[in-house]
């Protein structure tokens, strides 16, 4: 009996502070739905596509409101003019990064996407400014893509006609071009490393947007207590990790400081320029950490992208016949495409950012902090809150992008056919925190799309009109449904 009222006592303090926590300081933080004690509103979010839930919930309070995962609020920012006003007009007091704790727990504060403060900046500064200067004055990223193109082309031949599944090849073909800056060289598409990396790779973007991973980010316990795939995604997380360090070994023993062959090579430099500064930053563990988020940002964003982009085009045939007109006008047959021919091209430069624009693909980005406490619309949002931005309410916007819900380029086409710019463009999403492989992505996107539709005609194993489009996880990323194609050489 005194057991019985020991757990009562405790669960009954134990909701307590939940009920104190989550009213403390509520006056100062936006409206929201009422929270249940230690659940928050957890059940009043659809975890398979919380873009959807948050639409539904901004319907009632507004473009500014309040959620809980579990015991931690979250400000949420639906459409365009709140996401404006914070990441671009306020973008150094929103530019921390929320907490995610399975990422937390693989980084540790290291790396780009997931670290905050000097580490953050640091490294963001030296990546970007790395990846400018590639190939240091030899070979620059356009090169590395077009190569890359063209050994896309290759492996499509080898499918003979036959329908496949792209969902290896075209991961295999930006996954290599960060390879060979990071690393120096690419890897031949059947090579047992390479294999594995996309293997792990692959499968670690599935977890991360899978119902479960957000359950875990919101009630951290269960990540030390229960079994479950998150288990998996640590392995493989640790798996590359370990990879990473091996070819780090290898770059130290071979290491020429005055002709620096890849991001290693600058790192390591940088490494022994700074190894007397009291706040390291550059450290072996940081490197790792920063190669497997160029890995994330410039891979499997990129493939996932590209696999979504030929569904569409199966989808929309008219749509891909303008554009391998547009081709045949501007580049021909027998000559490769570059990146000056896509300002002759602007239908297929919207249709690009159309793919982008309809597939949404990360609907809510990355959780964003606060780094202060501020005051945003009469809101006074305290230091480390985090902040949850939804990309889907800029990206279909109705206003912007009459019928949002339709596949249409004309959503960046002037009546005179010319491409438009639209700054509800936020694919990439907007900020201080903007996508760090943007540049590098939109290179791929176009060299890629375009070299696939020069060469071949892209037929459907089934009638267009009976392909799903649907996304089937749309967690932390739209993930489009299986299908199968034929590369038709042209």
């Amino acid at each position: 009996m005194d057991l019985v009222v020991v757990l009562v006592l405790c669960l009954s303090c134990l909701l307590l502070l939940s009920l104190w926590k989550q009213s403390s300081g509520k006056g100062k933080l936006p409206p929201g739905p009422t929270p249940l004690p230690i659940l928050g509103n957890i059940l009043q979010l659809d975890v398979k596509n919380i873009s959807k839930s948050l639409s539904n919930l901004s319907k009632v309070y507004g473009p500014v409101f309040t959620v809980y995962f579990g015991m931690k609020p979250l400000v949420v920012l639906h459409g365009y003019e709140a996401v404006k006003e914070a990441l671009i007009d306020l973008g150094e007091e929103f530019s921390g990064r929320g907490l995610l704790p399975v990422s937390e727990k693989t980084r540790k504060g290291h790396g780009i996407i997931f670290s905050n403060g000097k580490i953050w900046k640091e490294t963001r500064r030296f990546s970007l400014m790395t990846l400018r200067n590639f190939g240091m004055g030899k070979r620059s990223i356009e090169d590395r893509v077009q190569e890359e193109a063209r050994c896309l082309v290759e492996e499509l031949r080898k499918t003979n006609g036959l329908p496949c599944d792209p969902t290896f090849i075209l991961g295999c073909a930006p996954c290599n071009v960060i390879c060979s800056i990071i690393f120096q060289n690419r890897f031949e598409y059947k090579d047992q490393v390479f294999l594995a990396i996309m293997k792990m790779l692959t499968e670690n973007a599935r977890i991360l947007s899978s119902p479960w991973m957000q359950v875990c980010n919101t009630f951290p316990v269960l990540i030390d207590c229960f079994p479950g795939s998150h288990n998996k995604f640590f392995k493989n997380f640790a798996n590359i990790k370990s990879y990473i360090f091996e070819k780090t070994r290898e770059h130290q023993t071979s290491l020429d400081i005055n002709n620096p062959q890849d991001f290693i090579d600058c790192f390591l430099i940088r490494m022994e320029q700074e190894k007397h500064n009291q706040e390291l930053v550059y450290t072996v563990e940081n490197l790792a950490n920063t190669i497997l988020d160029l890995f994330i940002a410039g891979t499997e964003t990129t493939s996932t992208t590209l696999r979504y982009g030929l569904l569409l085009l199966l989808k929309h045939p008219e749509v891909t016949a303008k554009v391998q007109g547009e081709i045949d006008r501007v580049i021909g047959r027998h000559r490769s495409p570059c990146m000056q021919d896509r300002s002759h091209m602007p239908y297929t430069d919207a249709v690009i950012h159309e793919i982008q624009r309809y597939i949404d693909l990360i609907p809510t980005s990355l959780p964003h902090a606060v780094t202060h406490d501020i005051k945003f619309r009469n809101y006074l949002i305290p230091k480390g809150t985090n902040i949850l931005t939804s990309l889907t309410s800029v990206l279909h916007d109705g206003k912007e992008f009459p019928n949002p819900e339709v596949f249409d380029p004309g959503h960046f086409l002037d009546e005179c056919g010319n491409f438009r710019k639209s700054d509800y463009f936020m694919a990439f999403s907007a900020g201080k925190r903007i996508c760090l492989g943007k540049g590098l992505a939109r290179v791929e996107l176009f060299l890629f799309l375009t070299t696939i539709l020069q060469k071949f005609t892209l037929k459907s194993v089934v009638d267009p009109k009976d392909l799903d489009v649907t996304p089937v996880v749309n967690g932390l990323a739209s993930v489009p449904p299986f299908y199968r194609l034929c590369f038709i050489p042209m």
